[in-house]
């Protein structure tokens, strides 16, 4: 059987947590870490206007770890489009996936908080056309050829390395949202699994080839896992963590369907909902046979990059020799 290993990071730092510096090189170390091993992929975040310093510049960070590394896929998600001028967003990437050796993975997202766009002086709103024209100009100008933007004829190069282009994966957590991307990206990923099929259903619509559906265990993924010889102690330190990371990712997504946070009354109440996992090495061996595979967020909610690396070094030693 073949599995999938990720590691993803949105570097939040709250006050209580890690020093940024040391989650960065942390993050860093990690990716290189993955990449040792054979992980699939290293995944990076973005947000803005987030008190705890969500990582707000997910293309500098992909090309850091890109420098630290040679195979794992260097992936963003989700770039959100709108908030960039789509020619500069062009260019960085087109200079990213040269760095990384063809190695850019992208799915952008338009975003669903008023306080991002109001940081740019844009508004939420104008999110689906700002998208639409973010991938549009993202095509274009990817072909290294002239084309029109804004009265001007322009044109973008480097090219990037990928023939003909990277791929453009659209996020989204709505019906409309799915509908748009079978019209106008190269794929989708949704929150919701279920909005898969909507996307799907239009794809056919539209005469284009319509993927398989998605699997059933991609909706119950869990969104952190840690592994512990100690799961009850090691909950105790990652308890404030994981009570700031979902609590502030449901406060942003409050009066929104289809997101996978929810606002809980006691940590403790996370670790029950499965969505927080502190897993034994067997427990983990087993997960992985489960799920295909195990998605690690080890820096979640500002931890301390020693407590995620006593998961990290389990993981090596006790549970991929398992699985190999």
């Amino acid at each position: 059987m073949s599995y999938r290993f990720t590691l993803a990071f949105d570097m939040r730092t709250p006050s209580f947590g890690a020093r940024s510096e040391a989650l960065y090189q942390a993050a860093l170390d990690q990716c290189a870490w993955a990449d040792r091993l054979g992980f699939d992929a290293c995944i990076f975040m973005e947000h803005h206007a987030s008190e705890d310093g969500y990582l707000p510049s997910p293309i500098v960070m992909a090309a850091a770890a890109a420098a630290r590394t040679e195979r794992i896929a260097i992936t963003i998600s989700a770039l959100l489009l709108p908030l960039y001028h789509p020619v500069r967003a062009a260019e960085d990437m087109a200079v990213l996936d040269i760095l990384s050796g063809g190695r850019l993975r992208l799915i952008v997202g338009a975003g669903y908080r008023d306080d991002e766009y109001a940081q740019f002086g844009l508004s939420l709103r104008d999110r689906a056309r700002l998208m639409e024209d973010g991938i549009a100009v993202l095509k274009q100008a990817w072909s290294g050829e002239p084309f029109e933007y804004g009265g001007r004829t322009i044109r973008v190069l480097p090219r990037p390395l990928q023939e003909p282009r990277p791929a453009i994966v659209m996020g989204g957590s709505s019906q409309a949202a799915a509908i748009r991307a079978a019209r106008i990206a190269d794929g989708f990923f949704p929150s919701n699994p279920a909005l898969f099929e909507d996307y799907r259903q239009e794809l056919a619509r539209l005469g284009k080839p319509v993927p398989a559906p998605m699997p059933a265990t991609v909706g119950v993924r869990p969104l952190f896992v840690h592994i512990s010889e100690n799961p009850t102690r090691a909950w105790e330190a990652i308890r404030p963590h994981a009570a700031h990371d979902a609590g502030e990712y449901a406060r942003w997504g409050r009066g929104l369907t289809n997101l996978p946070y929810r606002e809980t009354e006691s940590a403790d109440e996370l670790r029950q909902s499965g969505q927080y996992l502190v897993l034994t090495p067997d427990e983990a061996i087993h997960h992985a046979r489960r799920m295909g595979g195990i998605g690690f967020k080890p820096l979640m909610g500002g931890m301390d990059p020693d407590l995620s690396w006593e998961s990290l070094d389990l993981f090596e030693r006790c549970v991929l020799p398992a699985l190999s």
